[in-house]
């Protein structure tokens, strides 16, 4: 096959995958970038519901806080602790989750200060009822676990569609026709020229954030094979040992013994155990680390103590390393602020590009019906 043949069914595969899959990429990336700043706008909502934390002095001891939380709910002694949120900020509240007989899911926001209470069991705000539909909608369309792979395999397909866009931009041939914008030509090379554009400046990104999403709907398939690729070892799930008679220690000598073994993390969540053959998990953010919450973590028996795991994004193997860059890739915060607001516009990128791309269909179309036509009318003309 010719570079021209193969440049033809580069473009077919291009035009057509485009117009099979844009709407739900339009779906996916406009949700996305309502997405991008969920974290700044939860916390502003948490603040307006809760108000804003005074610091005063050091913070009280976790177990203290938690032993506080535990009385709240004297009548339900065996309500499970799920998960303990740390602040990132000396402003913000500690958020410790329960599953009690009302919710599965109860949060308790605490003055780590004072250890006083100053939320619980909320109400959802407007905010919260809308990012409990964004998300869903964004990675399953709110079809489920169903909807869950379809979206991943719409990843797959707006990854080929910007590998292909890449192979097909006329900026290899002449660089200033790849990237210039003839706003005074007509509207079918305006047309085309944002397309162009708007695609070779959101290509990759769009690679970035659609491809891992496609490898997170089929975890089960992509990770092995990263694993294998890059001759890493998947590591199994740390087990505690239940000793008869003996209940998990303290959580105070357990978190000396995590932060032992990370000693320049900062603590930021708690994972409880909800079996007894499962560990705890106590996971830091390093100084090195640019993601919010980190993404280090230390294992414990929560019999013995004994340390399990240490999971520190510095000494991971090739394999975990990808694996825990698809965070930051998908969601833009490579760069910090900069990538974070450049991906607002990644994710308006498959309305642009779908919409022009239409429209360059819709005039080959009539292109085509137009010149279909004048063919007939010769002939009817010239048997005549």
């Amino acid at each position: 096959m010719n570079s021209k043949k193969l440049r033809d069914l580069v473009f077919t595969l291009h035009r057509y995958i485009g117009l099979a899959v844009g709407l739900i990429a339009i779906i996916v990336g406009l949700t996305g970038t309502l997405l991008v700043f969920h974290s700044e706008i939860s916390s502003f909502d948490q603040q307006h519901r809760i108000g804003t934390i005074t610091p005063q002095g050091e913070p009280l001891p976790i177990e203290v806080v938690l032993n506080t939380v535990k009385k709240t709910y004297a009548d339900q002694p065996d309500a499970p602790v799920q998960r303990i949120y740390l602040p990132s900020k000396p402003n913000e509240p500690m958020n410790v989750i329960l599953k009690t007989k009302q919710n599965e899911w109860t949060e308790n926001y605490i003055n780590p200060y004072t250890g006083a209470i100053i939320g619980n069991n909320l109400k959802p705000s407007f905010i919260q009822k809308s990012f409990e539909i964004l998300y869903p909608l964004h990675y399953a369309l709110l079809g489920g676990d169903l909807g869950y792979k379809f979206v991943g395999i719409i990843g797959l397909l707006m990854s080929f569609m910007s590998i292909t866009g890449i192979i097909l931009w006329p900026g290899w041939r002449r660089l200033i026709s790849g990237i210039k914008i003839k706003w005074n030509a007509h509207p079918k090379r305006v047309n085309f020229d944002v397309h162009k554009v708007a695609g070779v400046i959101t290509a990759v990104f769009l690679i970035f954030a659609f491809f891992t999403g496609f490898c997170w709907s089929f975890s089960e398939f992509v990770n092995p094979a990263i694993y294998a690729l890059t001759f890493s070892k998947q590591q199994t799930d740390p087990v505690s040992v239940p000793i008869a008679g003996k209940s998990p220690l303290r959580l105070t000598q357990q978190l000396k013994t995590a932060q032992a073994a990370l000693p320049t993390g900062e603590l930021r969540r708690i994972y409880f155990p909800t079996k007894p053959e499962e560990a705890l998990n106590v996971a830091f953010k390093l100084p090195q680390e640019t993601e919010d919450y980190g993404q280090s973590s230390v294992y414990l028996d929560q019999y013995s103590g004994k340390v399990l795991r240490v999971n520190s994004s510095l000494k991971l193997s090739l394999g975990d390393r990808i694996l825990n860059s698809f965070t930051p890739l998908h969601y833009g915060t490579f760069w910090g602020l900069p990538s974070r607001i450049f991906y607002l516009f990644v994710g308006l990128a498959p309305l642009v590009l779908s919409v022009t791309g239409f429209v360059m269909w819709w005039y080959r179309y009539k292109g085509k019906n137009r010149s279909l036509q004048t063919t007939q009318t010769f002939k009817l003309t010239a048997k005549n």
